[in-house]
């Protein structure tokens, strides 16, 4: 049996959380979600994602100080900044700090979906691990 993939939402939006949480409950991945950054760095204390959907603009910590933390603290998860206000100097920043992508909304499901399996695609490589034939069987995040 092998470990599901784990996914956490940050958006201070519930109905944008609700959105991407119901784009993902198809496919075999354990999905969490927070509504600002101390939350998510609470999270991520708890029990460490493979992939976190980050949003940019949130009250307290922005999405920028929750990626250069979770990068500091938790180097093997990959980040998506997911982002309402999208500018050239934003997405360079991201991508320095480590960012896997830099996605502007709307995002529609399938565009939630390609995001999260891409970015466990490369967490798996980084990793030099393949995914079992049960995790394509199984509809797993990582298609």
């Amino acid at each position: 049996m092998t470990e599901k993939n784990r996914i956490l939402i940050v958006d201070d939006d519930e109905v944008v959380r609700r959105s991407y949480l119901r784009s993902l409950e198809g496919i075999s991945c354990n999905v969490a979600a927070a509504s600002d950054g101390e939350e998510a760095l609470q999270t991520m204390e708890a029990n460490p994602f493979d992939v976190v959907l980050l949003d940019m603009r949130m009250p307290g910590q922005d999405g920028m100080s929750v990626l250069r933390t979770i990068k500091q603290k938790w180097p093997d998860s990959e980040v998506v900044i997911i982002t309402g206000y999208p500018t050239v100097d934003s997405a360079k920043e991201a991508v320095r700090l480590g960012a896997y992508d830099y996605v502007a909304k709307p995002v529609g499901p399938q565009d939630v979906i390609n995001i999260t399996d891409g970015a466990i695609s490369r967490k798996q490589w980084a990793l030099r691990r393949v995914p079992e034939e049960s995790d394509a069987a199984n509809g797993s995040c990582a298609a």
